[in-house]
């Protein structure tokens, strides 16, 4: 790697012993996938994946502390992941207990230690800080050093800024030394398609269906979809990029980049030009989004049971999602006769969207439906024996990849929070 006078010097101990650990692990993480050299972080803030004080994570806090003591702070304010805990998340006694004392116990003073690392502020914890009230919106070709798959996807794609799908610590690592190893999707090369994918469906796909299906398929490379113009149009519409983060989500297990054609912004500039000479297509009609979610498997121990509890919102909703998600209920609710929602039902949202949702005459209304509203992660509330044992029913693909939820498209869903009754 070809590194600058200033990298050289900052590796050599300029900035103290530290800031020279810092610089040599993004060194060797640019060693590790070829990078030629180390290049600035320009967006204005940065994003963290780990948001959770878990008791294990011992080695992450102690790192922390002692880049706060060496004032080797981030250059950039940032955002974080949600946080795993919310009293207003149904939990009994025994779950509590085990969340605050046992799996959580760091948490406060983790938040405390994020608050002195840099973080934009006590509303900054969320999976979707690209949404306009959180405020952390990078420009086109803007170099990211973040490591949230679902961020990541969302930037690469829908956005048009540079990112890297890092692993956590490491975005920090580069919002702390400002630079980021040159290598895959901050190239040019790096970001054209090995895949076309055709969609031939007779109705718009299922965004969390869709993503997956594709993941499943193309893996690490990046998908150049083309088949969506009569669904979404040419624009990003606030719709439409509600729809793209769902879609970036499910399939964030893998691709950190997709392209849509004449809508996503590199797809609207170069066309056909993204895609590489000799790649492979992959043609997705009803009959194979059927096949996908039929190989989910259903990791209930009684499978036929009534659902203990609903989540939607992972990644986080956006504003018009929650008002879509209102008028939806109220509608179905007043077709089935009833007044509130026959399952637990928790709505996830960042804190910001949260508090401004509040001041509209949707959060009234949303609440008399009997859904909980939270800025909590389904997934980090499920990852531990307790919850993982509930029948947990959702929308989300990423959620249902990560964790013993069961996946539903939207409208079955919304069937069944209106009805009461399990989908076959």
């Amino acid at each position: 790697m070809r590194l600058t006078r200033e990298q050289r010097q900052i590796l050599n101990g300029s900035k103290g012993e530290v800031m020279a650990k810092v610089m040599k692990t993004l060194v060797m993480y640019g060693h590790t996938f070829g990078a030629d050299r180390l290049v600035p972080v320009s967006s204005e803030y940065n994003h963290l994946l780990t948001s959770f004080g878990l008791k294990m994570m011992t080695p992450i806090f102690e790192l922390m502390e002692k880049l706060a003591e060496a004032g080797a702070l981030s250059t950039q304010a940032f955002s974080v992941n949600p946080r795993p805990m919310d009293k207003a998340v149904p939990a009994n006694l025994l779950q509590r207990l085990v969340f605050k004392y046992l799996m959580y116990s760091e948490q406060e003073n983790y938040e405390k230690r994020l608050t002195e690392l840099g973080l934009l502020n006590d509303k900054a914890y969320t999976c979707t800080c690209y949404l306009d009230q959180v405020g952390n919106l990078p420009q086109r070709g803007e170099i990211l050093s973040w490591a949230e798959p679902s961020a990541v996807s969302y930037a690469n794609s829908v956005l048009g800024a540079r990112c890297n799908r890092n692993s956590g610590m490491m975005d920090l690592m580069g919002a702390v030394a400002g630079f980021v190893p040159r290598f895959g999707l901050l190239t040019d090369e790096g970001r054209m398609a090995n895949w076309i994918v055709k969609v031939r469906t007779t109705e718009q796909p299922e965004a969390q269906l869709l993503g997956a299906a594709i993941a499943m398929r193309v893996k690490e490379e990046v998908p150049y979809i083309a088949g969506m113009k009569r669904w979404l149009g040419t624009e990003l519409t606030e719709a439409v990029r509600s729809y793209l983060k769902d879609f970036g989500a499910a399939a964030d297990s893998s691709v950190a980049l997709y392209h849509v054609e004449e809508l996503t912004p590199e797809a609207k500039d170069f066309g056909a030009d993204l895609i590489k000479e000799n790649c492979k297509v992959y043609v997705i009609d009803d009959k194979e989004l059927e096949r996908v979610r039929r190989s989910y498997p259903v990791l209930w121990r009684r499978k036929n049971r009534k659902p203990n509890l609903c989540f939607v919102g992972c990644p986080h909703l956006s504003m018009q999602q929650l008002k879509q998600w209102t008028l939806r209920l109220e509608c179905g609710l007043q077709e089935e006769r009833r007044k509130r929602v026959r399952i637990p039902t928790v709505f996830t949202a960042a804190p910001a969207v949260i508090e401004e949702f509040s001041r509209t005459e949707y959060a009234k209304r949303l609440k008399d439906t009997g859904v909980i509203l939270s800025y909590v992660c389904p997934l980090m509330y499920m990852n531990n024996p307790l919850c993982g044992s509930l029948r947990v029913i959702t929308n989300s693909n990423k959620l249902r990849g990560y964790s013993t939820a069961r996946y539903y498209p939207e409208e079955e869903l919304l069937d069944m929070l209106t009805k009461g009754e399990i989908e076959e």
